[in-house]
């Protein structure tokens, strides 16, 4: 088999520029290691930067976004001292959109057979090979058969724990990276969601998020230690914790139901240098994590496709190499600005087991400040609606 470019991984990441490649005529084949059921069965994030959604229009993938998708324009601060507003479109005069990530999948994953953008779904044992050189190929097993890829271009968006990164040689690459020493146990309900947008609580027993899916789907976090179980949290008990942790008022316009979905995930931020090794590319999760905090995972990817797509255009169409040069270091400037924000927010509102009495005063320092300055409001809500590309 032959193709312009391979893609490692058929996430959003590597759906976006799959079909934008095909549409700009560069023939695209993507490899995915797992089902396409299952690459629909991961949850995750629901907050759309204007990056994100401009790709899906572009795309002309953005009916169900448009009728699904919730407009929001502004979110919530909150402390034992303060309920922050944070008018996203009085400081910015852009909004959000709050539509989840599966969804983004699903429309993409759907549209790809029509539009010919060809995905290998159940590969195995996927290889990269010469990638240092103009003609690098992927080797993997479908059904039993080992089966060859050959390429221009190479590019990984497998994630964290894909074969993409680990290819490129140790010497040649810098790695950044920081554990939290917590986790957010999620839980997702067919329910109403308590607010019209988005409450992240700082409170004595840990952070928590009020977010949601859609008007009738709800998707609700706790900060909880590494080592718990989600099986030591039954419904209930996440209900009654969640109560305490919003506050009487939010607390009180919780509507509970059985959770369709609860797991706990770590929280991380993670990212690796340089984005490109030979003809390599690295996009997304493969090449950066960030916590959750701030909703900025999909939207770096996008924004990494952003980059490369028009990169790889310029290429093909006129054999121009200065897109794909500069590739990483536009990224990467991005790209650690939302590390920082994502930190920042993390830092902000969750409680840390390390943390002084003069730590805990220091956050609620800063919640006072923000509460009172619109000049540190307008900071939050730029980086929170996306930094330009």
């Amino acid at each position: 088999m032959k193709t312009d470019v391979a893609i490692i991984g058929a996430g959003p990441a590597g759906l976006l520029l799959g079909h934008l490649l095909c549409a700009a005529g560069i023939a695209t084949t993507i490899v995915e290691r797992q089902s396409a059921t299952h690459v629909l069965s991961r949850i995750r994030a629901g907050v759309l930067e204007a990056t994100t959604t401009d790709l899906m229009r572009q795309l002309g993938l953005d009916q169900r976004l448009n009728a699904e998708g919730l407009r929001h324009e502004g979110f919530h601060l909150s402390s034992s001292l303060h309920s922050i507003r944070i008018d996203i479109v009085a400081l910015t005069g852009k909004h959000v959109t709050v539509y989840g990530q599966t969804e983004v999948t699903r429309d993409l994953m759907d549209a790809a057979p029509e539009r010919g953008l060809e995905v290998i779904y159940e590969a195995a044992d996927v290889a990269l090979h010469e990638i240092e050189s103009n003609a690098p190929w992927i080797g993997f097993t479908k059904d039993g058969q080992h089966e060859r890829l050959d390429a221009r271009f190479i590019v990984g968006c497998d994630g964290f724990h894909g074969p993409s990164r680990r290819a490129i040689p140790e010497s040649t690459i810098q790695l950044y990276d920081k554990v939290y020493p917590f986790g957010w146990l999620g839980l997702l309900a067919d329910v109403p969601p308590c607010d019209q947008e988005l409450i992240y609580t700082n409170h004595e027993h840990g952070f928590a998020l009020a977010s949601m899916r859609s008007a009738t789907r709800s998707r609700y976090y706790l900060q909880v230690p590494l080592d718990e179980k989600v099986e030591d949290w039954p419904d209930d008990r996440f209900w009654d914790e969640l109560s305490v942790r919003l506050g009487p008022e939010a607390g009180a316009r919780i509507t509970r139901g059985p959770a369709i979905e609860k797991s706990i995930a770590p929280l991380r931020s993670f990212v690796s240098e340089p984005m490109r090794h030979g003809s390599l590319f690295l996009a997304g999760d493969s090449a950066h994590i960030v916590p959750p905090t701030g909703a900025k995972g999909l939207n770096l990817a996008a924004s990494d496709v952003a980059y490369l797509s028009a990169a790889l255009r310029g290429f093909f169409r006129h054999g121009h190499t200065d897109g794909f040069e500069s590739y990483s270091e536009r990224a990467l400037a991005r790209i650690w600005k939302a590390e920082r924000f994502s930190w920042y927010l993390t830092s902000l509102m969750h409680r840390f087991p390390s943390q002084s009495r003069f730590d805990r005063r220091m956050q609620l320092a800063e919640l006072d400040y923000i509460a009172n300055s619109r000049a540190a409001q307008t900071s939050i809500a730029e980086n929170y609606v996306g930094l330009p590309l």
